[in-house]
């Protein structure tokens, strides 16, 4: 499903300095004078490859489960979907209100992926709306889903892209992970990638699940938390 919504006609200077710490009123929405400040997930580091002896035993279900695959019978997925189709309405028009205040110009898509709904801005000058190393998306996708949580009376798992950021960190994880499985099958020794956000986790577990030869797991805690490829026992 898409339904794009075009913002304002302003095109934003690339030197607008929009941070994960620009939640201030004067550019945020607020709910009866009171500002929407959420805290921000940590954004990880570029995931690199180290080896490593020693692993924990915490299995990559952890990580499912933080990430979302619930399964439901038929009735209660009509009813789901229902639910993710309106979080998608409420996001596009929340950031719709946002891109007007920052005067940032860019089309919202909405969809719904699998168990959760999934909002995109693309177009326009983006690059500000990311920040470094997606810190910046991390803490838009937080507003939103407290915007929609708000609307809705429910907890939202809404994942929220800007200028394709997040759908080039998969691919580039995606690699990542498929090469690390290849040397951990060859070599038979563990390795330990860098710390990643949950739904970076995910991506990689997927891969490593359909890689034979090798397992996954996750150790560590938040914001260190990260993801251990060893040999398949």
């Amino acid at each position: 499903m898409s339904a794009p919504q075009s913002s304002t006609d302003s095109t934003a200077s690339p030197d607008t300095a929009v941070t994960a710490e620009a939640t201030s009123g004067a550019v945020l929405p607020t709910d009866g004078g009171e500002t929407l400040l959420p805290d921000a997930d940590e954004a990880s580091a570029d995931a690199v490859v180290e080896p490593v002896d020693v692993v924990s035993e915490d299995a990559p279900a952890r990580d499912a489960a933080e990430a979302g695959d619930d399964e439901d019978d038929e009735d209660d997925d009509e009813g789901a979907d229902d639910l993710l189709v309106r979080e998608g309405d409420v996001a596009g028009d929340y950031l719709e209100r946002l891109l007007d205040i920052l005067d940032v110009d860019g089309d919202i898509d909405l969809d719904v992926e699998g168990d959760r709904a999934s909002v995109a801005v693309v177009g326009g000058q983006l690059t500000t709306l990311i920040g470094p190393e997606g810190a910046t998306l991390e803490a838009l996708q937080e507003l939103t889903r407290l915007a929609v949580a708000q609307s809705t009376g429910t907890r939202s798992r809404l994942m929220l892209d800007v200028g394709g950021f997040r759908a080039q960190r998969r691919a580039d994880l995606t690699a990542l992970a498929g090469d690390a499985a290849s040397r951990v099958a060859e070599s038979g020794a563990p390795e330990r990638l860098a710390a990643m956000n949950p739904f970076e986790r995910k991506v990689v577990h997927d891969v490593i699940a359909a890689a034979a030869g090798v397992r996954s797991e996750s150790e560590g805690e938040e914001p260190n938390r990260r993801v251990v490829v060893l040999p398949e026992k």
